[in-house]
Formats: C-alpha cells, sequence, structure tokens
C-alpha cells in the first residue's frame, strides 16, 4: 500500500512538473511574441559603390576602389561646409566580408537589423553585385541581419558617376528600362541567389523586391498590361521554387505623389487601380528631396506622408532621411543644393520618433523603416561613424528603437 502510494504521489509529481513547464513555455511563448509584436524592422539602404566593380570599374572609376576615388575629392562650396566628408573606419571597401561583419555588428548594435542593398542591371548583367555577394553574403555573422533588393535601375548620364573621367559628357551611358528578356534572366538570378537565402527580408513570408524606377519598369515592358503579366510571371516563378509569392515593393514617385507613375502610363485609372491592376505590394520613399532646411523639409514630408497614407489602399512605410549634399559629382553645385540648415542628430532622432509613432498608428502593417541611409558618402546621408559627428546618428536610432538590440 505504501509503495502504491509513493508510486501515486511520484506521477502526480511528474504530471504537475509537466504542466508547469506547458505553462512556462506558454508564457515564453508569449512573451516572445509580445516582442516580436512591438519590434521594428529599420532598414538602412546601402549604396555599394565602394569597391571595385568587376564589369565596369576599369571604365567608371580607374583607380580601382570604386565611388571613394569620387568622395575623396569632394570641396567646400561655402563657409562651414562639411566636404570632403572623413569615414572614422577609413576607406573601407564595401565588399570585404571583415568589413562587413564590422557594419553587422555596429548597425545590429544600434538598432538597425535590416540591409537594402542598391542593385543594378546594365548591359545584360548585374552592376555593383560585389558588395552583396562578396562582403555581406561572406560575412561570418550575416545571419543576424536581414537583407532584401532594390533593384535601382535609372537612367545614367556618361558624366554623372565620374565627372572627373568624362567632363561634360552627358549622354546617356545606361538606360534604366529593361525589356521582358532582361526582366527573365533577373528574376532567373534572385530567386535562386538572394530570396532563397533564410536571411532575406520577407512580409508574410514572400520575399521582398523592391523597385525604384517604376515608370522604367513599365516602360521597359511596354506598358500596364505587360507589366501585370512580368509581375505574374515572377511570382509563379518563385512559387515553383517553393516560396509563397513576391512583395513588390515600389519607391513612391517623384516629389512623393501619389500617382507613382506618370499619366503617360496610367491610361485613366487613378493610383490604387494602377496598384491592383499590376499587383504592387506596398510603397516607401528612397530620402526626401532637395532643400537647404531639414526641418522645412522634414515637415513637408511628413505631410506628404500623410496624404500618401490617405490615399494608398495597400501599406505605406515611412521614411526617414539623414541629409542630402551630392556635391562630390557635381562641381557647378553651390550652397543652394546642400541640406545646411537644421542638420544634426537630434533632429534626425525626433523624425525617427515621428516614423515609429506612424507604425504605431497602423498596427495591421509591418512595422518597416526605411532610413536613407547605411553609407550615401558620396550624398551626405551616412549613419556610419565619420570624424565630425562619432556615433551620434547611430545612437540615435537605439534611442528610439531600444527593443531592437
Amino acid at each position: 500500500m505504501d509503495k502504491q502510494i509513493i508510486r501515486y504521489t511520484t506521477s502526480l509529481n511528474y504530471i504537475l512538473l509537466l504542466y508547469l513547464f506547458i505553462a512556462l513555455s506558454s508564457c515564453s511563448q508569449k512573451e516572445a511574441n509580445t516582442k516580436t509584436e512591438t519590434s521594428y524592422h529599420v532598414a538602412a539602404y546601402i549604396w555599394p559603390s565602394c569597391h571595385h566593380d568587376e564589369r565596369f570599374g576599369d571604365m567608371l572609376w580607374p583607380e580601382g576602389e570604386g565611388e571613394w576615388e569620387i568622395i575623396k575629392k569632394g570641396t567646400p562650396r561655402f563657409d562651414g561646409h562639411y566636404q570632403p566628408k572623413l569615414p572614422l573606419w577609413g576607406y573601407e571597401k564595401d565588399d570585404d566580408p571583415e568589413v562587413m561583419e564590422k557594419w553587422i555588428e555596429t548597425a545590429t548594435s544600434h538598432g538597425v537589423n535590416v540591409f537594402i542593398f542598391d542593385w543594378y542591371w546594365f548591359d545584360e548583367g548585374p552592376f555593383l553585385e560585389g558588395s552583396l555577394n562578396n562582403g555581406f553574403l561572406k560575412a561570418k555573422n550575416n545571419e543576424k541581419m536581414k537583407y532584401y533588393i532594390m533593384w535601382a535601375n535609372h537612367d545614367v548620364r556618361r558624366n554623372y558617376w565620374n565627372v572627373h573621367q568624362f567632363a561634360n559628357d552627358t549622354s546617356i551611358m545606361w538606360e534604366g528600362a529593361v525589356d521582358l528578356k532582361n526582366f527573365k534572366q533577373i528574376v532567373a538570378r534572385v530567386i535562386p541567389k538572394y530570396f532563397k537565402t533564410p536571411n532575406y527580408f520577407t512580409i508574410n513570408g514572400e520575399p521582398v523586391f523592391y523597385i525604384f524606377e517604376l515608370n522604367n519598369f513599365v516602360k521597359g515592358m511596354g506598358g500596364l498590361e505587360n507589366t501585370r503579366k512580368a509581375f505574374q510571371y515572377f511570382r509563379e516563378e518563385a512559387q515553383k521554387a517553393g516560396l509563397p509569392g513576391v512583395h513588390i515593393q515600389v519607391r513612391a514617385h517623384g516629389g512623393m505623389n501619389p500617382a507613382i507613375l506618370s499619366n503617360r502610363f496610367c491610361e485613366g485609372k487613378d493610383v490604387n487601380e494602377v496598384i491592383n491592376y499590376i499587383g504592387i505590394s506596398s510603397v516607401t520613399k528612397y530620402g526626401w528631396g532637395i532643400d537647404e532646411d531639414y526641418l522645412k523639409l522634414g515637415e513637408e514630408t511628413l505631410r506628404k506622408r500623410q496624404i500618401l497614407d490617405s490615399v494608398l489602399n495597400v501599406p505605406y512605410f515611412p521614411n526617414v532621411s539623414i541629409g542630402w549634399d551630392d556635391t562630390p559629382r557635381f562641381p557647378a553645385k553651390t550652397k543652394k543644393d546642400v541640406m545646411h540648415r537644421n542638420v544634426s542628430p537630434e533632429s534626425f532622432g525626433a523624425f525617427l520618433h515621428k516614423a515609429k509613432e506612424y507604425c504605431d498608428e497602423h498596427p495591421d502593417h509591418p512595422n518597416l523603416i526605411t532610413v536613407f541611409s547605411w553609407n550615401e558618402w558620396v550624398e551626405g546621408s551616412y549613419l556610419l561613424p565619420d570624424l565630425k559627428y562619432g556615433f551620434s546618428y547611430l545612437e540615435e536610432v537605439k534611442k528610439q528603437f531600444p527593443q531592437n538590440n
């Protein structure tokens, strides 16, 4: 009898311990879910030009260090103008996996958890792919960070990326539009090479493919109907590869015009008709544009953000810009072309806070915020530390998004 009691008591204790374990596991899962629900995807653009491109590097930047060649030649255009920009860690190559490992550690420890890589397709092949392929994807710690691609094709004048090399030659070197044949080559490249990697950024399970110039895409396809068919083909190919589909993201056109497309492609449709017809999944912004006053342009951006939010029937993801100064590329530009008033880490942090508030007001949307940018030294907008501001901009991200660290 005593043995039966002992056996019964032992079984009862086991059952109680089992229930306790299940309860604790449930609490832990709730905590994990809560953390997921309250965390944010802070996605910084990467401009991957600071390495020797294997296809066009000799032509564009013959000194062999990519666009550092131009950045180093920046000159001040007015009193107090900070040029050239001086990176804290020197002129590092963005296709070096050890450099990328440092970037990943720095980003993730300061609240930035997604990189958006600019990516091009010119002359029937990729351009500026080395930073992603040889740097990020070969970094030993890349699993700590998500990433996705922004197909950045736009028309490129011959002297746009190196005025010192091509002087006043404004002829078109590359057109941004591509035909269906080339788009199918792009699809065949990005699905296995990028979409299938475990840390590619997804929304509702679908890999995000961001198109910088939707107008160029529609032009290359030959109109809205062919654009719809091309996107459908893209999604079908992704599904054949075992993915649920593709999340097509686009940049709001020009000055955040709700039309997102020029009138010649809209064919009498309003913006949501176009979005629904061709299959756009979301909209965001790359940068704010150009104004001498950061606060003025930021306030205008907030106003236009509300317009887009009220108009679009797909998610609009807020963007925060750090600044603008592309004078290294353009010798003729002067003070009026540089964002120089009210530019500070604190002002940037205030607009980050506004973007966070916008996300909180849209609980049905993913908490995605795009930041211009991680390393746009040549356009004066970067989170990476420099000799003037140190880590101040990164600290503002960390302050606003402590749950991301």
